[in-house]
This record gives C-alpha cells, sequence and structure tokens, in this order.
C-alpha cells in the first residue's frame, strides 16, 4: 500500500513539473535568455576598522567610526558605501565639545543623491532628546533627518512619544513627528 502512495505521489510530481513546463511559450524562453546575458557585475572595496571626519569650513563637526566600510561601483548606476556592521557618528560643536550620537546596526551612503539611510535599532542621543527607529534618512541637501516612525524620549522631563513621520534639522534642536501618543508629566498643582 504504501509503495502505491509513493508512486502515486512521484506521478503526480511528474505532471505538475509537465505542466509548468509546457506552460513555458517560445516568447518566455527568448525572453529568459536576453535576460541572462545582461550580467550586472559589482566591485567592491572592502575596508575594516574606517574613522570618518565630517569638516565643514576647516571646522571639525562629525567623527563616524564603521568596523566594514564597503565602497560599492556597480557595473551600472551610482557608487554607494555601505555599512554592514553598522556605524556610530558623534558630532561636535565649534569648541570639539560632544553634542550627540547617532548609532546603527547597518548604513548605506549614497554618494550621488547625498542620502544617508541608517537601520537596524537606530539610536540618536542628544542633551535634549533620546530618538528610537528602526530606519533614519539623513538628506545632506535639506540637512535633515526624517524617519517613518520612531520614538522621542526627552531628557528634561522623561515625557515620551511615538509616532510617524518624524522630522528634525541636523542639529536636532527640534522635531516635528505627526500622530504622535505617549506620555508627558506636568509639574504643578492641577486642582481647580
Amino acid at each position: 500500500m504504501k509503495t502505491s502512495g509513493i508512486k502515486s505521489g512521484i506521478l503526480t510530481l511528474f505532471l505538475v513539473q509537465l505542466m509548468i513546463l509546457s506552460s513555458c511559450g517560445d516568447d518566455d524562453l527568448k525572453n529568459a535568455t536576453s535576460i541572462s546575458a545582461k550580467k550586472i557585475t559589482l566591485s567592491t572595496d572592502r575596508s575594516y576598522g574606517v574613522d570618518i571626519i565630517y569638516s565643514d569650513s576647516a571646522k571639525v563637526k562629525a567623527k563616524g567610526y564603521a568596523p566594514i566600510l564597503d565602497k560599492v561601483t556597480p557595473s551600472q548606476g551610482a557608487m554607494y558605501n555601505e555599512m554592514p556592521k553598522g556605524v556610530k557618528i558623534e558630532f561636535y560643536n565649534d569648541f570639539l565639545k560632544p553634542t550627540g550620537t547617532i548609532t546603527s546596526g547597518y548604513a548605506i551612503n549614497k554618494q550621488t543623491e547625498k542620502i544617508t539611510i541608517f537601520r537596524k535599532n537606530v539610536i540618536v542621543v542628544n542633551d535634549q532628546i533620546t530618538f528610537t527607529t528602526e530606519e533614519l534618512i539623513w538628506d545632506e541637501n535639506k540637512r535633515m533627518y526624517s524617519s517613518p516612525y520612531g520614538t522621542v524620549t526627552s531628557k528634561k522631563d522623561g515625557s515620551v512619544a511615538t509616532g510617524t513621520e518624524f522630522t528634525a534639522p541636523q542639529d536636532f534642536s527640534t522635531y516635528k513627528i505627526i500622530q504622535a501618543s505617549g506620555t508627558t508629566y506636568v509639574k504643578g498643582d492641577l486642582t481647580p
């Protein structure tokens, strides 16, 4: 009884494969050949323990560290830098005093578009807030950060806001968050 079930299963599998192959027309096979002929090649230069310094008008504004930095040059399209093991960036004021950090488990810098995307456990810390998210985008042209979702914790009073469409200028001095919900603390007597 068991052998006839196995034979029946093999026969069914063979018939399904035959139907799949017979449904492929000549045009489909011709297209598959032309697609496979267009090979895409990537050239990757890998560096370990990379320190990056960002300056503006001869003043150090930020220092970054990436355990691994891949400089990728596709055969078609723009070059980009990928940090598959994450990145930590420390920001400085004009007196080289640290003002905040960004850490993430992954980052990609698209040089042509002047956009850096931080992903995986992204944490932004400065003296006013801590912002956590899974994706943060830095637009160098607009000098703005944006995120589709995140949580802001205020260091002044411990209030927490979670919402969508987070935006902040490059120094995180202010922020905007849409559809926010959370908790806040009010000092003083609230009785009428």
